[in-house]
């Protein structure tokens, strides 16, 4: 006799994988989590990560900076631009919910347009070479666009249903909200800290002819990396808790529910190891990633420099991606990194590539609002920055650099925040293939639209 399945501690029946990209209509076996912390040593090394860099900062930290800025000042700007980051990426994310369709069509048009307008900069300037590729790159957005122009209607039901579920647990915002802050304040710290030493360790000979120590520049990389995976990865668990309760327990849905708060404890503890896990991956890549921009940026490696930059862009990439539906189901089930890795490669057999187009029809809708966010809080930067009198000699240097600072951080927390509809999306795609039984009954108007919609795929599978 099958076991339940346990969704946040709550039991429901076993999951049935219907039929669609090649599933079978048969049952499932999946056993109840066992209790305690996975992958413990992973949450182990980020802790020793954060004392150490709180310890280089007591030690290097410097009390003011070269450009004149002092720390104070710093905090200062960067609680502005994260208040007013918050307070615009909320009306983001209600208009995401809100208009689902009309924004995954946006976020494709206005992936063609970058691409048409980048297409006509290179050939402007005489970059022939450069115009050349970034034709073919704009012609193979277009069949692109093309292609999955028709699959709008899936990722929209997806979207409205992670929407709904948000909605209904809107609390969760809190959460991510809560994480956005750790991140600002991890950078701020860093920030310190890595100024501190690299101005401690920069050595320049007679000749002007300065040496970076990439060893310890690749270390502070990984901290940096390391921690900010984490973070994000926080929220992304949270919400995957918190809508996989919703799918099979809605009673226990509010704005501060029981399933959230579950879901975030679960997740700053017995998950926690196995979202260091695979954040430690990805950030030893993008370690490598960026010490190889460094070393070409500074004349050394030359060639070789550029192609493991992009080597190892890719793989962080690829990797990420992977990540980000592994943590889906230490989310919901509370598996080990490895046995999320597992679930993952199932999923895409089981679902073919539909999970992934859904995915990144969302993606560009995310990131489309993401930018107009961005480049509204660069507008708050440089009105900042033109009355703030301790910060005005840099503005009046150039109102470019405090628009490009408040446009950094507005596309960095607004893509945390927004991160739980993402989130919430792909969590959906993993329920309605694990679970679609509970979601009839829980659920059973959004059931039959996501029937309807995938029935249009797949004639004759659901």
């Amino acid at each position: 006799m099958s076991t339940p399945v346990v969704v946040q501690g709550t039991a429901v029946s076993p999951p049935q994988n219907f039929e669609g990209g090649g599933a079978t209509e048969t049952e499932t076996e999946q056993e109840p989590r066992k209790t305690g912390c996975k992958d413990p040593l992973f949450a182990v090394l980020f802790y020793v990560n954060v004392i150490a860099i709180v310890a280089v900062c007591a030690t290097y930290g410097k009390d003011e900076w070269d450009i004149g800025v002092d720390y104070e000042t710093f905090v200062g700007i960067a609680f502005v631009f994260g208040v007013a980051s918050l307070i615009f990426s909320a009306g983001g994310l209600l208009f995401l919910i809100q208009y689902p369709s009309f924004m995954i069509k946006s976020g494709l048009i206005f992936s063609v347009l970058v691409s048409l307008a980048w297409t006509v900069y290179t050939f402007w300037v005489g970059q022939y070479l450069m115009g050349a590729l970034a034709a073919i790159f704009f012609l193979l957005t277009l069949c692109y666009v093309r292609a999955v122009w028709h699959r709008i209607p899936f990722a929209a039901i997806n979207m409205v249903t992670a929407g709904t579920a948000i909605k209904a647990n809107l609390g969760v915002a809190i959460f991510a909200i809560f994480f956005t802050v750790l991140q600002l304040g991890w950078l701020i710290l860093w920030s310190v800290a890595c100024i501190g030493v690299y101005s401690s360790t920069y050595v320049c000979d007679d000749n002007n002819v300065c040496n970076a120590n990439y060893g310890l520049l690749f270390l502070l990389f990984v901290s940096l990396f390391f921690t900010q995976q984490v973070l994000q990865a926080c929220v992304h668990v949270t919400v995957a808790g918190t809508v996989g309760t919703w799918w099979v327990a809605p009673d226990e849905s509010g704005f501060c529910s029981r399933g959230i708060c579950n879901s975030f404890i679960r997740t700053v503890t017995t998950s926690f190891g196995s979202i260091c896990f695979g954040s430690l991956l990805v950030a030893i890549i993008q370690a490598l990633r960026s010490l190889a921009n460094s070393a070409r940026n500074n004349g050394d490696a030359g060639f070789l420099a550029c192609i493991a930059e992009c080597i190892l862009g890719c793989l962080a990439s690829i990797l990420e991606y992977f990540n980000k539906w592994a943590y889906i189901y230490v989310g919901i089930y509370g598996y080990s990194y490895i046995e999320s890795g597992k679930a993952v490669m199932q999923l895409f057999a089981d679902r073919g590539w539909d999970a992934v187009i859904a995915d990144d029809l969302v993606g560009n809708a995310i990131f489309l609002t993401s930018v107009v966010a961005g480049l509204i809080i660069g507008a708050v930067g440089v009105g900042y920055a033109s009355i703030n009198t301790q910060f005005s000699g840099l503005a009046d240097e150039n109102l470019g650099i405090a628009f490009a600072i408040g446009f950094v951080i507005g596309i960095c927390i607004c893509s945390v925040l927004f991160s739980t509809i993402a989130s919430g999306v792909n969590t959906v795609i993993v329920m309605f293939a694990d679970a679609p039984r509970e979601f009839e009954s829980n659920h059973p108007e959004l059931s039959q639209k996501m029937r309807e919609t995938w029935e249009q795929f797949y004639p004759g599978t659901v």
